[in-house]
């Protein structure tokens, strides 16, 4: 039964995410998703907007909770990829999804990041993005255009996506 509910959870995230998302004609004509803008607090309460690394930075974003092992397993991973990732020019956004910043801190103190960590109390980030579950990873090129939404880090070809 639990294995039947994971597979029907995993399986509509994935299609309700795909379906989610907003099209626009690019210049060359193709449909290409555009990143929503967003402006959150990480913990020491300074804004962080998206559109700060238009145009600079590809940006990994991962949302997240507290109560998720899948989540700790993400960050973790993230964690030890983002010297790598920095070095290659990204920016990596960790979005807790409705938590307290008191829960939040406690959870990190026990398990420090290297990247930014961003707050959405309210959860209507996660909501914009049409998000039905946690951990989820959305890929977003320096043109400011999604190229990768999915509930893991495409490791093997996140290099080629932010070319799209």
């Amino acid at each position: 039964m639990k294995k039947c509910f994971k597979f029907f959870l995993i399986t509509g995230i994935i299609f309700f995410t795909g379906i989610s998302c907003i099209q626009v004609k690019n210049p060359e004509g193709s449909e290409k998703e555009v990143a929503l803008d967003f402006k959150l607090q990480d913990l020491s309460k300074n804004s962080v907007a998206l559109s700060d690394y238009r145009g600079k930075n590809p940006v990994a974003i991962l949302f997240w909770t507290t109560w998720c092992p899948y989540c700790r397993v993400e960050l973790n991973n993230l964690n030890q990829k983002y010297p790598q990732l920095a070095k290659e020019g990204w920016e990596v956004l960790a979005i807790d999804v409705e938590e307290s910043s008191f829960l939040v801190e406690a959870f990190l103190k026990k398990r420090p990041l290297t990247f930014k960590v961003l707050l959405d109390l309210d959860a209507q980030v996660a909501h914009s993005y049409g998000l039905l579950g946690v951990p989820t990873f959305i890929l977003v090129n320096k043109e400011g255009f999604v190229v990768f939404k999915d509930n893991y880090f495409p490791e093997d070809r996140y290099r080629e996506l932010i070319l799209k």
